[in-house]
């Protein structure tokens, strides 16, 4: 789309601070402010998508198993229903805060525009620590928050879906509340449910997934066969383990993978199958794992290899060590595990970035694929769920990679500006209501 051009409208064309470690919003408001200018978005419209639609902070109490009374805070930020109902995750942990929600939830709107999926963004969170509460006290705190949100909830107007310290039993304890208040059983309320609840097939393994289907689009383009392919794979959890296992079925040989405990490296390949089984069989940890050496995470994030698959922590890659970095690949299953402030110097040594708003976009996709079967009533087959999924994301990567090559920039700027364009675009036809 082409708006009028605006002559560098002041209020996207500062710049942000160049931090060591930079805020996860003015990491997403410097990667905006670049697609922004490319589609020349006049000053007006670029005000609307960077604005949250809403954001409701609730003071959520909680009588303890002692008795006590403990008042615990809450947020659920709607960045955007242009395309749709809002959709995102809800977080528990001790350091959640407003700036974080806002930049995650805006996070989620590109990331649905990006894999056409016609959801907006949104993200939620409660201030906890969630290892100190009991199963009690953590369903108490979960209905009480969802009790606060009834309004805003809603299978038409913001669907929540798991994310950092909540589960199927989290996302079942919001159905159940929500369901109550509604006097009739609502499952297409949340994503990430059991299965008995109406949850998906495939939904736990869909983000690893999706980050091997852009991974193999990736190699295809530069011409590397997935059987003569070396890979990196920093985190183990979900979405490091299931990325790490697929490569491995492709015939990719896995050099490193790396949990809490640190890295673990073998130039001859690691047996996936065997750290996985090691892993579940030593209280969920790769300690002391005999199959490889031990190296430091750092170590691991520089290691020569065709794909390195970051799907720990943010900010992983940063201006100090991006120049280290010898992939030719950077697939982000995690969420902003490089800077905005390392992506000139991966671009300029040629490292292709796969950006986490397409990378780790399969998670969404099959929440999606899970809230289209609850409103139905009638569910597939994980074949069906696994086909659809890498359908939509080979989809989405080709059309990024026809962005880069539109206009000669790297493929995290091709994600911005597509997503971007799509919603400025939906936004445009469907005007402002006055």
């Amino acid at each position: 789309m082409s708006n009028k051009s605006s002559s560098n409208p002041s209020i996207y064309k500062e710049p942000g601070p160049k931090l060591d470690k930079e805020s996860p919003f003015e990491s997403m408001m410097e990667r905006f402010r670049f697609a922004a200018d490319l589609l020349q978005l006049d000053d007006g419209m670029f005000q609307y998508l960077a604005s949250p639609v809403k954001q409701v902070i609730v003071s959520i109490p909680v009588v303890m198993d002692d008795g006590r009374i403990k008042v615990f805070e809450g947020f659920r930020v709607i960045h955007d229903n242009v395309l749709g109902p809002s959709k995102g995750g809800i977080r528990f942990a001790p350091d959640v805060n407003l700036n974080e929600v806002k930049a995650l939830a805006a996070w989620m709107t590109w990331k649905c525009a990006v894999v056409n999926v016609p959801f907006g963004g949104a993200k939620g969170g409660i201030r906890c620590n969630p290892k100190e509460l009991s199963k009690n006290e953590l369903e108490r705190l979960t209905r009480r928050y969802t009790a606060n949100l009834l309004e805003v909830f809603g299978p038409d107007r913001d669907i929540p879906a798991p994310d950092m310290n909540t589960d199927e039993q989290v996302m079942a304890w919001i159905m159940d509340t929500y369901s109550m208040n509604s006097l009739r059983t609502e499952t297409a309320v949340v994503t990430g449910k059991p299965i008995i609840l109406g949850g998906s097939q495939g939904r736990k393994e869909a983000t690893g997934r999706g980050v091997v289907t852009v991974t193999l689009a990736a190699l295809s383009k530069m011409g590397i066969m997935p059987n003569k392919t070396s890979v990196v794979v920093q985190g183990f959890g979900n979405v490091g383990s299931v990325s790490a296992e697929l490569m491995y079925e492709q015939g990719a040989k896995i050099i490193a993978i790396s949990d809490i405990s640190g890295g673990y490296f073998n130039a001859s390949g690691i047996d996936i199958p065997d750290a996985i089984s090691y892993m579940s069989s030593n209280n969920r940890s790769l300690e002391g794992y005999p199959g490889a050496e031990r190296i430091t995470n750092e170590e691991l994030l520089e290691l020569q290899c065709d794909v390195l698959i970051p799907a720990a922590k943010e900010d992983q890659i940063s201006r100090h060590n991006a120049h280290k970095i010898k992939a030719k690949i950077v697939a982000e299953g995690a969420n902003g595990p490089v800077t905005a402030n390392a992506d000139s110097i991966l671009e300029e040594n040629g490292v292709m970035v796969i950006p986490d708003i397409l990378a780790n976009a399969g998670g969404v996709t099959v929440s999606y694929f899970e809230w289209v079967q609850d409103r139905q009533g009638y569910f597939w087959t994980e074949e069906r769920v696994n086909r659809r999924l890498n359908r939509m994301m080979r989809s989405a990567f080709d059309n990024l990679y026809g962005v880069c090559g539109q206009h000669n920039i790297t493929m995290r700027q091709a994600a911005y500006v597509y997503a971007i364009d799509r919603v400025a675009e939906t936004l445009k036809l469907r005007g402002i209501y006055a």
